[in-house]
């Protein structure tokens, strides 16, 4: 299903905690075709839309380094473009761990913004106090903790590539409750009641992208109902996103460890959304450890 056609001059805010990867979107954004501009004042934001249309799409990049960045400020400037008449804005928030942000700053050496003279740690718990309103407007949401900067730019595409931009996307997760839910995921469905390929030990080496998982999971008796009901739940919200000018919506399937069942179910719905027209991406995060090379006992030894 196709996005009425853009009109007006389309903007894209981008923010989130320093060191949550801001920078690597901008420059992303800049690369498909985005007019991008760094840390500009928010009081110059409104001299800079009076002007004539330009005739790309237009990235800002705002934090905490921002010369008059506030909450407030921020999100009186969100709301007069949600208002504002030929302007069809959106809020890009990068997030991420606070441990991985410490992590971040210690290996790089940076000073925080926020406490360039004490502890990254404690700027870290500032800038997030001043982002969480603004986080909750976010139209899209990009967990950042567990990519790397090529998967970052893969997000970042998906999101905003000329080619998906006038579509609603939508983003499929499997994980496992082992290693707690994902952050910024708008449903989630549990799937540990269905049976589990782990205690069949021809299955319990492959994933649930094999036919011979999928095939086993589906057996189960409570299966197809489910599916069908989560179905038909994901292609009613869709429509509604779309009237409500939403950009996404992120589903999430969790089971034990992450790689049989919820692997199943996410793979089920992500073609069958795809064969009915949606754009929808994948993420399977455990498979993605285990790609990594985490140990077994990281990734989770039971599904």
């Amino acid at each position: 299903m196709q996005m009425p056609a853009d009109t007006g001059q389309r903007l894209v805010l981008v923010t989130g905690p320093s060191g949550a990867g801001r920078s690597t979107a901008i420059n992303v954004l800049e690369d498909i075709g985005f007019e991008a501009i760094d840390n500009l004042p928010l009081t110059l934001l409104p001299r800079l839309l009076d002007g004539p249309p330009l005739d790309q799409p237009l990235a800002l990049g705002i934090d905490a380094r921002n010369r008059d960045f506030s909450t407030d400020a921020l999100l009186d400037v969100l709301e007069h473009l949600r208002q504002r008449a030929g302007i069809k804005a959106q809020t890009l928030f990068l997030d991420c761990r606070d441990d991985v942000l410490l992590r971040r700053f210690s290996e790089t050496r940076r000073r925080h913004p926020l406490a360039p003279a004490e502890d990254p740690a404690l700027g870290i718990q500032r800038e997030n106090d001043l982002l969480v309103p603004i986080r909750a407007r976010a139209d899209i949401l990009i967990e950042t903790s567990e990519l790397t900067p090529h998967e970052l730019r893969a997000e970042v595409e998906h999101w905003f590539a000329p080619d998906t931009s006038q579509r609603l996307a939508v983003s499929i997760h499997s994980f496992s409750y082992k290693r707690g839910v994902p952050r910024g995921v708008d449903m989630i469905f549990d799937c540990r009641f269905l049976r589990n390929p782990y205690w069949e030990p021809a299955l319990r080496g492959m994933n649930g992208q094999h036919r011979e998982v999928a095939e086993y999971v589906a057996q189960d008796t409570r299966f197809t109902e489910f599916f069908d009901k989560v179905t038909d739940l994901s292609q009613m919200l869709l429509p509604a996103y779309i009237e409500e000018g939403k950009a996404h919506l992120s589903i999430g399937f969790g089971c034990t460890g992450g790689q049989h069942r919820s692997v199943t179910v996410a793979e089920k719905l992500a073609a069958t959304l795809r064969q009915n027209g949606w754009s929808a991406s994948l993420r399977h995060r455990e498979l993605e450890r285990k790609a990594k090379g985490e140990s077994p006992s990281e990734v989770g030894k039971r599904n």
